[in-house]
């Protein structure tokens, strides 16, 4: 069977990228990089540097007409979540209206007006996006569920944290794939029995096995997406989709699965560089108090700008990390001297210090010294690693579809 044609949007630094092309059954012919609050595009040179230049689109997605993109196999994708992210609270979250979350739209579009439309989808988000917003929990995914579903696509979805999988990070995030009413593979899908799909036969459930638990549901999208958007789960209950689920045909198929692995596993320990480490990343002996401070728990009255008093608490944190356990999430501030809570610190025999960039990229199973480019600052490549995905699960993804999707077509043929 031939390589798949991919376009990747949003593409970051290329992790998408990185993990489907490694599978060598994938080949990438046109992608898209833009950041609109930066003068310099960083990520996008990057991934030039990296890439080439050729077929790479450097301008915002929303003015690049679709008849510029060629015809692909898959579109793939980890589309902007800072509407969703936990770096903003759930109640202060706008979704798909929020000013970055629309550039779902975009997609939705560029679907819309192919004429050959990509046969698969591969897209990556916040695992928050099941439960978003919080006054409609699951309206937003709801909403791209129906869409896609209007355009002719199944829906399947998995929330995967990389290491219950034996991958080095605690990074748990939701990927969904979509199959085209044209393909092999969603031909295969409307004859199974939707669990046996989830549990059994599925792309996630061949390469992220999992066991079901107790909690299942099936419900119908029969609303059109204006109505959905206005009135899905308005009794403010809990989201209706669990970490696992299937939407063909408008019908909902979600349950809670728990994974099911017992191979090898990679730990903090194992992604630390053996190399003498820059004086940099060690803490200062000043600010270790503070470092303590901010990982530590805290029951304390806090004033807010205009003088009004209230109880601030929080858990402690493990200080430094356990070099035995994976890593925390890595988040865009992860670099800088600065003390914080969320930055990862170690215990070595030189003292405590901070993760180096390659450290950071092994934990997201990069290259070593991808985002190593001239006028790129360690801070910036920090930031890309916490705004990258996990190489390693794209990879047997991408696996786990081709192989699919190769088996189907064998079957056709015969």
């Amino acid at each position: 069977m031939r390589q798949l044609t991919v376009c990747e949007l949003f593409a970051g630094v290329g992790g998408f990228r990185l993990g489907l092309e490694n599978t060598k059954k994938f080949k990438v012919v046109w992608s898209n990089q833009w950041e609109p609050s930066t003068k310099t595009q960083h990520a996008s040179r990057v991934y030039e540097a990296r890439f080439g230049t050729e077929n790479h689109s450097n301008i915002n997605i929303e003015d690049v007409p679709t008849s510029d993109i060629p015809n692909h196999d898959i579109m793939v994708g980890g589309f902007p979540c800072q509407d969703y992210s936990v770096a903003t609270s759930l109640k202060n979250s706008k979704g798909l209206i929020g000013k970055k979350g629309v550039l779902w739209w975009s997609i939705h579009r560029i679907l819309s007006e192919k004429e050959n439309k990509p046969k698969y989808l591969l897209f990556e988000n916040v695992d928050r996006l099941l439960k978003s917003p919080s006054i409609q929990r699951g309206r937003d995914f709801a909403v791209m569920l129906k869409s896609l579903n209007d355009l002719g696509y199944a829906v399947e979805w998995r929330v995967i944290n990389a290491a219950d999988y034996g991958m080095p990070q605690r990074r748990r995030r939701v990927f969904f794939i979509g199959y085209h009413k044209s393909s092999p593979v969603y031909e295969s899908l409307n004859t199974q029995n939707p669990q046996e799909w989830l549990l059994a036969n599925g792309t996630f459930a061949t390469s992220f096995p999992a066991n079901m638990q107790a909690a299942t549901s099936s419900f119908l999208l029969k609303e059109d997406l204006i109505s959905i958007s206005k009135t899905f789960n308005n009794e403010k209950g809990l989201s209706p989709f669990y970490n696992t689920g299937l939407c063909i045909n408008n019908r909902v198929h979600t349950l809670k699965t728990v994974p099911d692995y017992d191979g090898n596993r990679v730990v903090l320990s194992d992604i630390l560089e053996n190399e003498t480490i820059d004086s940099e990343y060690y803490l200062s002996e000043t600010d270790i108090p503070k470092w303590s401070y901010l990982k530590g728990a805290k029951k304390e009255i806090r004033k807010t700008r205009d003088g009004f008093a209230y109880h601030y608490s929080e858990g402690s944190m493990v200080f430094p990390d356990a070099l035995n356990q994976p890593s925390r999430t890595i988040i865009t501030g992860e670099g800088g001297k600065s003390p914080s809570r969320f930055k990862h610190v170690v215990q070595t025999s030189l003292g405590l210090r901070r993760l180096t960039p390659v450290e950071l990229e092994r934990l997201n199973m990069f290259p070593e010294n991808h985002t190593q480019l001239e006028g790129i600052s360690n801070t910036k490549r920090a930031f890309f690693m916490g705004n990258a995905l996990v190489v390693g699960i794209v990879e047997q993804l991408g696996n786990a579809l081709f192989q699919k999707i190769n088996a189907l077509e064998k079957q056709l043929q015969n």
